[in-house]
C-alpha cells in the first residue's frame, strides 16, 4: 500500500492501462474523432455561411467585386420591382406551405403512430413503408407526382373518370387554386414517415403506469390521451415542428420539380428557394451575386432566428413537464 502511494501520477496513469500500453488522454481522443466533422462542417456549411455574408455587403458586375455597397443589395431585394412583389410572395407561400404540411404530417403521423403502438400488426413494414418516400430525393418525388398528375395521361385523372368523377379530373398543377394545396399535399405525403417514428418511439418511452393511473381514476381513452399522452409528447412535437419549419423554408426541389423555376401557374407556388434560383442565375444580372448573397443572408437569419426561438418556447413546455 505504501509503495502504491509513492508512485507518480504517470506510473499510476501506465498501472491502470497495463503495463505495455501507452496512456493517451481524452481530450486527444476525442479531437480525432471530433475533428474530420467539425473540417467538413466548416467547408460545407460555415464558409459558405460567411461568403455569402461577405458577397452580401459588396457590388458586383458579374463575378468580379467592384466595390463596396453596404446595404444597397437588400434594399434592392426589398424595394426595387419585381423583387420586392416577389420576395413577399413567396415569403407568404413558404408560410403557407409550412402550415398545410406541419398540420397535416403531424396529424397523419401522430394518428398512424397511435394505431401502430396500440395494435402493432404489421408495424415494421408499415413503418417502413410510410418512412421510404422521405428517402427519395424530393427532385424524383416532385417529377413522380407531376406526372401522375398530368391532367393529359395522369393516371390520377383516368382514375376519377373511370368512376364517373369527371369534374374531378382537373389540371391540378395547372389552376391556381389548386396548384399550392397540391404541392403542400405532396410534401406532407412524402415527410409524414419521419413525425410518426419521432411519435412512435416517444410513445413507447412513456411508463405504462401514467396510463393506469388515468384509467383507475376514470379517464377516458381521449381525456388520457388529453392529459397523459400529448403532454408528454411535447419533447417529440418541438423537434418535429423545428425541423418542419427548417425543412419547409428552405423548400426547393419538390417544388422546382412540380412546377419549375417561376413557381408556375402565375406565380402561385413561388417560394424563397425558387425566388433564389432566380436572382442567382436567372433574373440577378450582373448583380446577381450580391442580391442572391443577401436573399440567402435574410434567409438564414429569419430561419435561424424563429428556430431558436421556437427550440427555446418547447425547452420551457419540457421543464414544466419535470
Amino acid at each position: 500500500m505504501v509503495q502504491a502511494r509513492e508512485l507518480s501520477a504517470p506510473r499510476r496513469r501506465a498501472a491502470r492501462t497495463g503495463a505495455g500500453r501507452r496512456y493517451v488522454p481524452r481530450w486527444r481522443v476525442l479531437a480525432v474523432f471530433l475533428l474530420p466533422a467539425l473540417l467538413l462542417y466548416s467547408v460545407f456549411i460555415v464558409y459558405p455561411l460567411v461568403s455569402a455574408l461577405d458577397y452580401s455587403f459588396f457590388e458586383w458586375r458579374g463575378i468580379r467585386q467592384v466595390g463596396f455597397a453596404g446595404f444597397d443589395n437588400y434594399r434592392d431585394l426589398l424595394g426595387i420591382y419585381p423583387y420586392d412583389e416577389q420576395l413577399w410572395r413567396a415569403f407568404a407561400h413558404n408560410a403557407l406551405f409550412f402550415a398545410g404540411t406541419m398540420l397535416i404530417q403531424t396529424t397523419v403521423g401522430l394518428l398512424f403512430a397511435l394505431l401502430l403502438f396500440r395494435y402493432g400488426r404489421g408495424k415494421r413494414f408499415l413503418q417502413g413503408a410510410f418512412t421510404t418516400p422521405y428517402l427519395v430525393d424530393p427532385l424524383v418525388v416532385g417529377y413522380l407526382w407531376s406526372l401522375l398528375l398530368n391532367p393529359m395521361f395522369g393516371p390520377v385523372n383516368a382514375l376519377l373518370e373511370a368512376v364517373g368523377l369527371d369534374s374531378w379530373a382537373l389540371p391540378w398543377l395547372g389552376d391556381t387554386r389548386t396548384a399550392l394545396p397540391i404541392v403542400v399535399l405532396v410534401n406532407a405525403w412524402q415527410w409524414v414517415g419521419f413525425p410518426m417514428l419521432l411519435f412512435s418511439a416517444a410513445l413507447a418511452g412513456i411508463p405504462a403506469e401514467y396510463h393506469e393511473a388515468a384509467r383507475v381514476d376514470g379517464a377516458s381513452a381521449w381525456q388520457a390521451f388529453r392529459r397523459v399522452t400529448l403532454p408528454l409528447l411535447t419533447p417529440a412535437i418541438g423537434v418535429v415542428s423545428v425541423l418542419t419549419f427548417i425543412g419547409n423554408f428552405n423548400a426547393f426541389g419538390l417544388v422546382y420539380a412540380m412546377s419549375g423555376s417561376t413557381g408556375s401557374p402565375a406565380g402561385s407556388t413561388d417560394v424563397l428557394g425558387l425566388l433564389f434560383y432566380r436572382v442567382a442565375f436567372v433574373e440577378g444580372g450582373v448583380e446577381a451575386i450580391g442580391r442572391s448573397s443577401a436573399l440567402a443572408v435574410l434567409m438564414f437569419v429569419f430561419i435561424f432566428g424563429v428556430s431558436m426561438l421556437a427550440t427555446s418556447y418547447f425547452r420551457r413546455r419540457e421543464r414544466k413537464l419535470v
